[in-house]
């Protein structure tokens, strides 16, 4: 069964307009990530990450990318975050790839960072169309204790993003679908360099 985070897009909206919370440039993340295979390949791979944050998404793009979403669905967004360069995210062996958006806020006393990337998606995927195909995303939540600089988090390494409408005088959310049937977990997770306030 696939697994979906809902993010709710007034706190998104708050925390980004109403934070003092920012990145100062070149804070580095470090940790162990732990991937759960699904599909044909089940297999549980280990690997170290490294994220490194130049950057955050201001309130006026955070604004634009969910208009966007909403009008367009993701791959409008995917043309839209192309050209984005806001650090990058890596796993032990891979060069990596820029990070197309990220939100730092507070929540519940930890530092929260969410970072999306456009994932690199293998010829083989391509070229059959698999279903794999339509998850041209990566997505990291990582918390850290600001007093300790350390943490954890979440790695979706394959996400499809949608935007869902209010039902039931409810809020509206940005909806991230995991391919894979569990998320991913970021264990041990440091932060080095600049701080985030």
């Amino acid at each position: 069964m696939k697994k979906a985070i809902c993010i709710v897009i007034s706190i998104v909206a708050t925390a980004t307009l109403g934070s003092s919370i920012y990145a100062q440039r070149g804070t580095t993340f470090t940790g162990t990530a732990v991937i759960y295979g699904s599909g044909f390949n089940t297999r549980t791979i280990s690997r170290p990450f490294t994220m490194v944050v130049n950057g955050r998404t201001s309130a006026a793009d955070a604004a634009k990318y969910l208009s966007t979403l909403e009008r367009g669905g993701q791959d409008d967004l995917l043309r839209e975050l192309d050209h984005n360069d806001l650090g990058r995210f890596s796993l032990s062996g891979s060069v990596g790839q820029p990070l197309s958006a990220v939100i730092v806020d507070e929540d519940n006393g930890s530092t929260r960072i969410r970072a999306v990337f456009q994932r690199w998606i293998g010829f083989g995927e391509l070229r059959y169309g698999l279903r794999s195909a339509d998850y041209p995303f990566g997505y990291v939540e990582i918390r850290i204790d600001p007093r300790t600089g350390r943490g954890e988090g979440t790695i979706i390494p394959a996400a499809r993003i949608r935007f869902r409408n209010a039902r039931n005088g409810g809020m509206d959310t940005v909806e991230i679908e995991d391919f894979g049937t569990f998320p991913g977990r970021l264990m041990g997770v440091r932060m080095r360099g600049g701080q985030f306030r």
